[in-house]
């Protein structure tokens, strides 16, 4: 349920933050450095975010930045192929990597005397890759593969991936993080020479560290290895405004399934777009109102009540850089159709934008976001992705300090207004799997794709 896993990453709480304190640096050459303390246990988690990944590419380019994290594992003259990994796993640590629209980030979780290994590693990456044809050609098979598994023969992957395409027309927010086929196809190592040296770059990453620490030496680890290298002039990319919507769109993706899948998508704003700013907190409550665990209305009322659904979703995500969805989607059970599935969806919506939330119910679903978010930032891993995924987007990380507030702030009137003004059908998009005969194999359990690709 992703509306559970943006609370659980994306949203912070002072509750926890105040464990230990949040430092914050600059080097000269425009890297940004965030260390929060965490002295439970003597591990650390160092962190390497890079401003970019599916939402800045275009037409002809899609997938680069996920390609480009499989290269990076490919060797410097330093540290040739391989070495990476396993100078890390010889000093005890794990390390791992992903992209996704907004962000590609780098990570190590190491025994605290470790650090500089992390930092060596990565500052040497950062500007002083090889990349080989022969690695290329080879590792893009691999993420050519991977889009078949996870996209084009994953029929729910494959409906959302069309989906987004058809909710948005301009937006980068459409472009597929593994990319579209034809573009891999065609995809030269020029292409990712060219994409490693515009943002690969001090001043278009930020580290985090969180762990049992001391702020200051981390400092001048930081400045002794990243501190030499040469930042880049960042042009943003063209903006690629999403025109307005003018009526409903639909679409119907017919694939080899086991079950139909049903998903609907609203324009929303989020944190850094909203002209208002409670709106995108109010519009976090309103997910976990439709689906917010086992009390909430969609489990509660339309998978054990009229057992309409065998499954059921909402979620928003208010922490994305541009403009998003708020997604509702869900599979009927076998004794429904799915255009019964959508009308008891759109019902719920209805409901929620002509009667008030009750305080109780209200109350109930800001517990809950409170509850999960303090058990979840008890691993320091998570705090330090929380405070780099605001970092990425454009956010400050002191917006984790008062989400916890901000939440509790947020009325039955408000959750109403942006149901009134945001769930309406001339923003909304569908798309609907209409299931082929099954030809080879099991279709895996139905599920929104999104999010990145780990390494």
């Amino acid at each position: 349920m992703r509306s559970l896993i943006a609370i659980i990453l994306l949203t912070g709480s002072n509750l926890v933050l105040a464990d230990g304190p949040v430092h914050e640096y600059f080097l000269d050459n425009g890297l940004k450095l965030v260390v929060k303390e965490d002295h439970r246990a003597p591990v650390v988690v160092s962190q390497v975010w890079y401003r970019v990944g599916a939402s800045y590419e275009h037409d002809g380019i899609t997938g680069v930045s996920h390609m480009l994290e499989h290269m990076m594992f490919k060797g410097t003259d330093s540290h040739p192929a391989g070495e990476f990994s396993r100078i890390i796993s010889e000093n005890g640590g794990s390390q791992n990597a992903f992209t996704s629209q907004d962000y590609t980030a780098y990570f190590q979780r190491l025994e605290k005397s470790r650090l500089p290994v992390s930092f060596e590693l990565e500052a040497d990456r950062m500007r002083n890759l090889n990349l080989q044809d022969k690695d290329f050609q080879k590792e893009l098979k691999v993420v050519m593969e991977e889009r078949r598994l996870r996209t084009d023969d994953k029929p729910t992957s494959l409906t959302y991936e069309q989906f987004i395409a058809t909710a948005f027309l301009s937006s980068p927010v459409r472009i597929p993080t593994i990319g579209w086929m034809d573009d891999l196809e065609n995809m030269q190592l020029d292409d990712l020479q060219a994409w490693y040296g515009r943002w690969y770059a001090p001043n278009n990453a930020i580290v985090v560290v969180v762990g049992d620490v001391e702020p200051d030496a981390v400092l001048a680890l930081a400045k002794k290895y990243f501190g030499p290298l040469k930042p880049e002039k960042i042009v943003s990319p063209k903006p690629r405004v999403e025109p307005a919507q003018k009526g409903m769109r639909h679409i119907i993706v017919k694939a080899p399934a086991e079950v139909p899948y049903l998903v609907m998508g609203y324009k929303a704003p989020v944190l850094k777009t909203a002209a208002v700013d409670w709106e995108p907190y109010a519009l976090d409550v309103l997910s976990g109102i439709l689906d917010g665990g086992d009390s909430a209305r969609f489990a509660r009322e339309l998978v054990r009540g009229s057992q309409v659904a065998s499954s059921a979703s909402a979620s928003y995500d208010p922490y994305e850089r541009l403009p998003t969805l708020f997604l509702l989607s869900g599979v009927p059970s076998d004794a429904h159709t799915m255009a019964e599935l959508q009308d008891a969806l759109l019902q719920q919506v209805r409901r929620v934008q002509e009667s008030l939330v009750s305080e109780d119910e209200l109350a109930r679903v800001k517990t809950s976001v409170v509850a999960g978010e303090v058990y979840q930032l008890d691993s320091t891993f998570y705090q330090a992705m929380k405070i780099g995924q605001l970092e990425a987007v454009g956010l400050d990380w002191q917006l984790l300090d008062e989400y916890v507030d901000r939440i509790n702030k947020v009325t039955a009137e408000q959750v109403q207004a942006v149901a009134r003004k945001y769930l309406v059908e001339d923003q909304l998009t569908i798309g609907v799997l209409d299931p082929l005969p099954m030809e080879t194999g099991k279709e895996q359990s139905p599920a929104v794709a999104g999010g990145g690709h780990g390494h």
